[in-house]
């Protein structure tokens, strides 16, 4: 009688607890919101961010702020997000260089998958193989042969050591043989004006960053390291398409929140959010950017961050990237 008495007990104190956790999370939020953001702003991570923080102002009745907080391959910025309350007041809108922090860095005072609650996986944008005008070159396989027989070395320019863009590059060098400089610069736009101007002569590239270019004819898309053509460039092949299988790598964006995050409150998060990214008006803007819009749930989003950790682990470990 007694042990049952306890059981009796603790469950209802369980129960009376979970109650207690889903009506916070029906309150929530009675204040400010802090969207965290390791970019500058005006990329694509900072543009995605304040498209869903602009729809969550009025659905949730208060503020949701942008803290851009740039530099050091994100890592600044996850480090203050993994140390915050895992109250739903601080949210990190990131992308695939967050789960590439884990085997790219010696030393980080966090862990990129357990000090984190995933939420949501709003989109991926697929890289493009992009060459510079100059390069006498439309499809992969002119692409291999012509750069096989220079007597230079080409450029391959990326975002930074240890990016998604740079850990392609070595990746498409190890498959092809291609010989190549790898130039890291601070972002996109200084690359693209390299490559615009031909001092760099190909890179792996966010699709959004380069597709303007692509489509003026300045910069020539080569092939889409996605599984599927995408509506906003359709005719640039995939590299399956172009002969070279197995061979897709992208960065994409979703939103987490620090460790231990209520259940209650990260369910009621992802489909606020979700919502959202399923309104007519934003999947289109989306598309536009050329992405695949994936509006995953939390344990998808789950699944999805153990199988990227992975594969980009052994793609650090191919290239021999490695940041002190």
């Amino acid at each position: 009688m007694r042990r049952r008495t306890l059981l009796s007990l603790g469950g209802g104190l369980a129960l009376a607890a979970a109650a207690k956790t889903r009506a916070w999370a029906q309150a929530f939020p009675t204040r400010n919101v802090t969207l965290v953001v390791p970019y500058p702003a005006g990329g694509a991570t900072d543009v995605i961010a304040r498209l869903i923080a602009d729809k969550l102002r009025p659905k949730w009745n208060q503020s949701v702020v942008i803290e851009n907080r740039p530099g050091a391959g994100t890592v600044p910025a996850a480090q203050a997000v993994a140390r915050a309350e895992p109250d739903g007041y601080t949210l990190f809108e990131t992308t695939s260089a967050h789960t590439i922090s884990a085997s790219l860095y010696k030393k980080l005072s966090y862990d990129p998958v357990r000090d984190f609650t995933a939420i949501t996986l709003t989109a991926i944008i697929p890289l493009v193989l992009v060459t510079a005008k100059s390069v006498p070159a439309s499809t992969l396989a002119e692409f291999t042969a012509w750069a096989k027989t220079q007597k230079d070395v080409l450029v391959v320019g990326s975002t930074g050591i240890g990016t998604a863009q740079h850990l392609t590059s070595e990746l498409f060098k190890n498959r092809t043989g291609v010989p190549s400089q790898h130039v890291p610069y601070r972002g996109d736009t200084p690359m693209i004006t390299d490559l615009l101007a031909g001092r760099a002569h190909f890179a792996f590239a966010t699709l959004s960053a380069v597709l303007q270019h692509i489509q003026s004819g300045d910069l020539r898309g080569i092939a889409l390291a996605h599984p599927r053509r995408v509506t906003a460039a359709p005719n640039i092949p995939t590299f399956a398409e172009a002969g070279m299988a197995d061979f897709e790598f992208a960065t994409w964006f979703g939103t987490f929140a620090p460790a231990n995050l209520p259940a209650a409150l990260r369910t009621a998060i992802y489909r606020d959010i979700s919502a959202i990214v399923a309104e007519p008006a934003m999947t289109q803007r989306l598309v536009e950017m050329g992405a695949d819009v994936s509006n995953l749930a939390p344990a998808e989003f789950d699944a999805f961050i153990k199988g990227e950790t992975a594969r980009w682990a052994e793609a650090v470990r191919i290239s021999g990237a490695r940041i002190d």
